[in-house]
């Protein structure tokens, strides 16, 4: 089992993208070595670049891996820290800060897609919350359904929620 404090620490901008009709955007893939049925839903996404803001990253984030560049961002609501691995195999600590965004919608282009990132993500699509509630898939962050409603709502907390994430063996 790797110590968590020798990993490499990885700053990571994710976003609760939102279009026109309040839906949100989620991605479909898996870890690095892990098998076509390993797959989780997540949010756009990724590691911040040396020197980059969090804003900054948000946006190049979402142009990349959305091919969206008209973008409003919002607050930051929830923060979360776990172990995980790059696509290198490398074992890093993940950052994560979750930040509120919108934008028109409309169809995903893929144009701005790494190598990995074509082959890790299998599916990207727009949900609407109920949608999301009647799904039995994997969904993270951890609680991303209990949490979810409040951001949708405009309820935004004072200060950004650390989601909790159980140690991982």
């Amino acid at each position: 089992m790797s110590d968590l404090a020798s990993l490499r620490h990885r700053p990571t901008a994710r976003v609760l993208l939102f279009d026109a009709q309040d839906r949100i955007l989620l991605m479909k893939g898996r870890l690095p070595n892990r098998p076509q049925g390993s797959s989780a839903w997540f949010t756009v996404g990724g590691g911040l670049e040396p020197g980059e803001s969090l804003e900054a990253g948000a946006l190049r984030e979402i142009a990349e891996e959305t091919g969206f560049t008209e973008v409003e961002l919002g607050p930051v609501v929830w923060l979360r820290e776990g172990a995980g691995a790059l696509a290198s195999g490398e074992r890093v600590l993940f950052r994560e800060t979750y930040v509120v965004a919108r934008c028109a919608g409309g169809e995903v282009s893929r144009a701005g897609w790494e190598a990995h990132e074509v082959d890790l993500v299998d599916d990207l699509r727009w949900w609407a919350f109920e949608e999301l509630l009647r799904t039995e898939e994997r969904i993270y962050p951890e609680r991303f359904l209990e949490l979810l409603p409040d951001v949708m709502a405009g309820r935004y907390p004072a200060e950004p929620l650390v989601i909790t994430v159980p140690r991982i063996r």
